[in-house]
């Protein structure tokens, strides 16, 4: 439906403008859209419009070398890994996209993930989907005004053949250096931190 009305509105604005030279030449009024549908076409435009939260993940694209770390149990001792990622914009930097390699229990490890902002929830939101599964992981959060994040999603555990629910935190500890932390359930069900990744950017 969505799709349909914004194919609708885009229609009518596109006949207008190639019809109003038209009627310029003959003397006739181009056709008007109506009350309704301006306060649509107004309402997709600054839907679609980016703001100051926008332009602060585009300022985040670079590349980064990465210090990963996770457990599998609480107090356990931490695996060790290194890696790189890459984030760029796309979409006139609506999106932040993330390409990461590294390597999980010795064997190469790509992930791919975007994060952006929703104008109209108010909320951001992120993806990961990467080469040890073929799902989908989604989360949304918020940001407070030092770009402290905490997002929460879910994704489908092979084990347990259902969703897992998660909880992240990213922060910046310098203008180059971000914190990413991963909390889910241990095999106690309670909360436990499972990875940690320090990003810094070249």
């Amino acid at each position: 439906m969505v799709r349909k009305l914004a194919e609708h509105l885009l229609t009518a604005a596109a006949v207008a403008l190639l019809v109003t030279p038209a009627l310029a030449q003959g003397g006739e009024e181009p056709p008007q859209m109506t009350p309704e549908q301006k306060a649509e076409m107004e309402a997709y435009i600054k839907a679609g419009t980016p703001g100051v939260q926008h332009e602060w993940l585009a300022s985040t694209a670079g590349i980064y070398t990465l210090k990963i770390k996770s457990w599998h149990e609480p107090g356990g001792p931490a695996m060790e890994e290194a890696g790189t990622a890459t984030r760029k914009t796309m979409l006139d930097g609506r999106v932040v996209t993330e390409d990461l390699k590294s390597t999980m229990m010795g064997t190469p490890f790509t992930g791919h993930g975007m994060m952006g902002y929703d104008n109209v929830t108010g909320k951001y939101w992120s993806t990961w989907m990467d080469s040890m599964s073929t799902g989908l992981m989604v989360n949304e959060g918020s940001c407070d005004a030092k770009k402290a994040c905490t997002f929460t999603g879910s994704w489908n555990d092979p084990i347990k053949k259902g969703p897992v629910q998660a909880r992240m935190t990213t922060r910046w500890t310098s203008p180059t250096t971000q914190v990413f932390e991963m909390y889910g359930p241990g095999k106690d069900g309670k909360e436990m931190k499972m990875m940690e990744i320090t990003y810094t950017k070249s």
